[in-house]
């Protein structure tokens, strides 16, 4: 377990002293404090920890979504604020938020419709989306409603549109949370399938151990009042990943080993309760 994070080449994002205070029934409240970070380009990062550690909160400030109290966040070498009016970021949440008015084919080619040309990296065309719903086994139902659609085909939706933005930074908050551990498992390799074609920059939270050793090159551990980093874990497994990675000792000591922390964290919350 390494105690610090460093890359080797340029970072791609960089948050140094990252801290977000919110104002609370007139209480103050320190959500995040010290955080600093690097994500190189075409690298995949999770961010593992407890709930109510500030995952969610440190994902928003990285995208511009929220202002920063203290410390500073660049990436590309600028604002947040300044690479999202870019189109620099893919956001992909919890909820798959499709429009229930709309088909999933008109879905999934909504924004990226929106915003041709406008920022640095334009989006995917009509042609190159229909492949990808083809990847991921949604081109029969591109005429369908969400409501027609399973939890997680709704989910495979929501990484299509994603993905088919064509930007260069992909923030994802705990996407397969609400999905049944056998279609969450699933959706964890399609996920890698994409990104092994395209290899945008992920940062990726979530609770799930599993799903942290699975997907990532590196996995951020947080603790909690206030949220910060206490450690960094490098997931040395071979790439491309397929489900048998999972019966490898490797995979499971990464997992033992991420357990440990994970619970280390979590005890002093635990004994003040």
């Amino acid at each position: 377990m390494h105690k610090t994070v460093a890359q080797a080449v340029t970072p791609l994002i960089r948050a140094t002293g990252l801290g977000k205070t919110f104002s609370r029934r007139g209480r103050r409240v320190e959500a995040l404090a010290g955080v600093s970070l690097a994500v190189a380009p075409g690298e995949f990062v999770t961010v593992l920890g407890p709930s109510g550690c500030g995952k969610s909160t440190l994902l928003r400030l990285l995208g511009g979504l929220h202002e920063v109290t203290t410390g500073d966040v660049t990436v590309g070498g600028r604002p947040p604020a300044v690479a999202r009016a870019a189109k620099q970021f893919g956001f992909v949440p919890q909820a798959p938020a499709l429009v229930p008015w709309k088909t999933l084919g008109d879905n999934v080619r909504f924004l990226s419709r929106l915003h041709r040309g406008g920022g640095d990296h334009p989006p995917m065309g009509d042609e190159a989306i229909d492949g990808l719903l083809a990847t991921v086994g949604l081109d029969s139902f591109a005429g369908s409603y969400p409501h027609e659609l399973s939890g997680g085909m709704q989910q495979r939706a929501a990484l299509v549109r994603a993905f088919a933005l064509g930007a260069p930074i992909l923030l994802m908050d705990e996407p397969f949370a609400a999905l049944d551990e056998i279609t969450r498992a699933d959706m964890r390799y399609l996920l890698l399938d994409i990104w092994s074609q395209r290899r945008q920059t992920v940062v990726f939270v979530t609770h799930s151990i599993t799903e942290a050793v699975t997907l990532s090159d590196r996995v951020l551990m947080m603790a909690a009042h206030p949220g910060r980093i206490v450690a960094e874990h490098r997931i040395e497994l071979a790439r491309p990943r397929r489900p048998d990675v999972e019966d490898c000792e490797a995979f499971h000591r990464h997992v033992r080993e991420l357990r440990a922390e994970l619970r280390a964290v979590r005890l002093p919350a635990v004994e003040a309760s």
